[in-house]
């Protein structure tokens, strides 16, 4: 219907390049334009000014011979003022960038090792995206920006780089796990030696207790008791524990048998049959053990 009334609509963000005759003519801003086709003039078609993106995988080694896929993504759109050169000069625009982001990738990655390529990827899209701003813009084209959005390894690599850093982490884990037994073992090793320090220092302390108590008996008994001798109140304490021994020995279901002389009738002798049974008692000990 347009074309009946000589009449042309170009929409929003796009331009039409008009020719008279098969060439170019003008290019046509967003709106609607006279087009007199009945004196040759005719659209020979339209460009898009939108921002575009380019996805383009490349394939490529690294220094260390790893194969690697490098995705790039190019964002670009066409200038209104270079509308010409965007529509004439280029006649697939996608094929001639997605040439060289190939070619800069192909000569930037070689050089580098694998854990420096993905540390400078930021590198590597900053040339691709200087590489393309200089060689589009002849032809009416502005690189917006260029990302490069994918680092992908070989399966094999990424499989040995997962277990190199499992291995790694393993390792560590294990030293850490050995450092804190390490530390347990040092701490129970220093709990036992303090436990068996306060342990003597309370048996040192018994024993300081009981001969204490025994010197004041001693005294004590001297004092009140004219006459006696400290050899005799010695004997009276060591009678009376001896008692005190049996009565345990007897009050006990565990005990068994106990090998001590004793006479009934000589009382007095207690604490000498008492010494003697302490020595033979040592005697058969030692004959047991040889």
């Amino acid at each position: 219907m347009g074309n009946l009334f000589c009449c042309v609509q170009v929409d929003q963000s796009t331009v039409a390049i008009r020719e008279r005759f098969g060439k170019f003519d003008d290019v046509l801003e967003p709106g609607c334009h006279f087009l007199p086709w009945c004196i040759g003039s005719q659209i020979a078609g339209y460009l898009t000014l939108r921002l575009q993106q380019l996805d383009v995988r490349c394939e490529t080694k690294t220094k260390d011979n790893v194969f690697v896929t490098v995705v790039a993504s190019i964002q670009y759109r066409a200038l209104a003022d270079k509308a010409t050169d965007a529509f004439y000069k280029l006649s697939n625009t996608r094929s001639q960038i997605q040439a060289y982001v190939f070619d800069v990738i192909r000569a930037s990655v070689p050089k580098l090792n694998l854990d420096d390529v993905f540390e400078q990827k930021n590198q590597i899209a900053k040339a691709v995206e200087d590489e393309l701003e200089k060689a589009m813009s002849a032809y009416g084209y502005e690189i917006v920006q260029t990302l490069i959005v994918d680092i992908e390894p070989d399966e094999h690599v990424k499989r040995a780089m997962n277990e190199i850093n499992a291995a790694a982490r393993l390792r560590v884990a294990a030293n850490e796990k050995a450092e804190a037994e390490k530390i347990v073992q040092i701490k129970r090793a220093e709990g036992d030696a303090e436990a068996k320090y306060l342990a003597g220092l309370g048996v040192a302390r018994q024993r300081q207790a009981i001969v204490d108590g025994l010197r004041d008996s001693v005294l004590g008994f001297s004092v009140n008791v004219p006459g006696t001798t400290a050899k005799d109140v010695l004997d009276m304490v060591l009678i009376t524990q001896y008692f005190d021994t049996m009565k345990e020995i007897g009050a006990s279901s565990k005990s068994s048998a106990v090998f001590i002389p004793h006479g009934p009738g000589a009382v007095g002798d207690i604490a000498g049959q008492i010494r003697q049974g302490l020595l033979q008692g040592s005697a058969v000990e030692q004959q047991n053990l040889l």
